[in-house]
């Protein structure tokens, strides 16, 4: 028997029907009644072009208040939502949508010529589908926790990029799980300018109509827009990844965010401890997570009381969830495996792969960390990422964190580079503040924080360091460089 709830969205208009659901930066607001109707008018509107439960529909959009309303519109339908990210290729993006054997294409106006080549049977644009005649049909009234909602891809640095499914449950867990660690304001706004084609940006959404909090909705990430949203709009929490906190850091100044400023709630990957230093000394809150698309967002986050005492940790599993280190070294390291209902069901139609991801309901993250003695998680580094020295275990991030600490140095980026005798060794890439700085600075600086072959052994000077639509480091595409 499936667990049923009542629809989240009806629900929350029924509960709170003028309180904001979406604000955005021009000061448009959005109540959930309003939501509500407007995203039940999209749904009747996509079924006149055949969309029902289980239809598969591509979204190929930016964040914008559209974008909302399809999703949710979906989701009336039984339908399944595939966010696709607007940064891919064509070529990229139409293996997604024949993999995920998506049958409609939903874009904003920008994306639709984009989506147009890529052979998906029908494509059309927010606009078009807002034109069109609502065709009478029964529109969900209750939540199955146990359907399908999304697909999203992971980001194929290791072969062919996998469709992970998320259940209305796993959004749902996902949502109540940060809620009993972060608690819940009633001043409470969430700003989103993570994408929302990627499950941190989606989660916001869904943690909306779960709390009956208003989302501040922003196209995209920038620093000094993010700030004015904090200083004058009545922002409480911000998600972010490391280059973001970076930019509001440097964007802060000699200023101080407002009492009522929960957190930056930042994910992404290990964060550079000198960042880290420099955002207490300013007194942002920044609270860590842990977290990837196969678990909807953050499974492991730091509680607001630890974020100082355990600067550097990930924090220990939400309510809901479990952890353990799997084949753990003399140091303690080994790789996540992750556990709880907001772990994806799996890869779709990748039976192998999800033989090899999943045992006995454990998902196997590909992530290296460790616990230290009272249960908190610190994040080492992607498995794929790591260096093999001369038989030694060289992470990246610990040689990023020391050279970002670097006077001169704006952003740093490490990997391996091939050597006859020692296999690999690491190879840094570095965006200079100015352009005096050399590479004899680099590794004189780095001999005296690390031990000698976790120095650099080459040091490139680079424009800007490769990174995804999330801003995350893409350190695959550091090791591209190389060859």
């Amino acid at each position: 028997m499936q667990d049923v709830i009542p629809h989240w969205l009806t629900r929350q208009a029924d509960i709170s029907p003028n309180k904001t659901a979406v604000e955005l930066s021009d000061g448009t607001t959005v109540s959930f009644k309003r939501l509500k109707e407007e995203s039940q008018q999209y749904a009747r509107k996509l079924a006149s072009i055949g969309v029902g439960k289980n239809c598969h529909v591509g979204i190929l959009s930016s964040n914008a208040l559209s974008m909302v309303i399809a999703i949710h519109g979906i989701s009336y339908l039984g339908a399944v939502a595939v966010l696709l990210n607007t940064k891919l290729a064509n070529n990229e993006l139409r293996y997604q949508v024949n993999d995920a054997d998506v049958s409609v294409l939903l874009t904003n106006d920008e994306m639709k010529e984009k989506g147009a080549a890529l052979d998906v049977p029908a494509v059309k644009a927010f606009s078009e589908v807002n034109k069109m005649e609502e065709k009478p049909v029964q529109l969900n009234m209750e939540i199955s926790l146990n359907d399908p909602f999304t697909i999203m891809y992971t980001s194929g640095t290791t072969g062919f990029p996998k469709g992970v499914i998320h259940t209305y449950g796993n959004h749902w867990w996902s949502a109540i799980g940060s809620l009993l660690n972060l608690g819940l304001s009633e001043k409470d706004k969430w700003l989103a300018a993570l994408p929302v084609f990627h499950v941190s940006g989606l989660s916001i959404l869904i943690r909306s109509v779960v709390y009956g909090m208003p989302v501040y909705l922003l196209g995209k990430f920038e620093a000094e827009t993010v700030q004015e949203a904090i200083m004058k709009q009545g922002v409480t929490i911000v998600s972010a990844v490391t280059v973001m906190l970076q930019q509001l850091v440097d964007q802060l100044g000699e200023h101080r965010y407002p009492a009522a400023f929960r957190c930056i709630l930042l994910g992404g990957g290990p964060v550079p401890k000198v960042l880290l230093k420099k955002a207490k000394e300013k007194n942002v809150p920044v609270i860590q997570s842990f977290g990837m698309t196969e678990t909807a967002s953050q499974i492991i986050t730091l509680s607001a009381s630890n974020a100082l005492e355990k600067l550097g940790s990930a924090g220990k599993p939400l309510f809901p969830a479990q952890l353990k280190i799997n084949n753990a070294g003399e140091d303690g390291v080994g790789e996540i495996l992750v556990k709880g209902p907001m772990v994806t069901t799996g890869y779709y139609k990748k039976e192998e792969e999800n033989l090899k991801a999943f045992k006995d309901g454990w998902l196997a993250t590909g992530d290296l960390g460790y616990t230290d003695g009272e249960g908190f998680l610190y994040v080492v580094d992607r498995r794929k990422d790591l260096i093999i020295s001369g038989g030694e275990n060289v992470y990246p991030s610990e040689i990023e964190s020391v050279l970002t600490g670097m006077q001169g140095v704006k952003e740093a980026g490490v990997t391996g580079k091939d050597d006859p005798k020692w296999g690999k060794v690491p190879a840094a890439f570095i965006v200079r503040e100015n352009d005096k700085l050399t590479e004899a600075e680099v590794r004189q600086y780095a001999n005296t924080k690390l031990a000698g072959y976790k120095v650099p052994a080459k040091v490139y000077f680079v424009d800007e360091l490769p990174r995804n639509a999330s801003n995350k480091l893409v350190r695959d595409r550091l090791w591209k460089l190389l060859q």
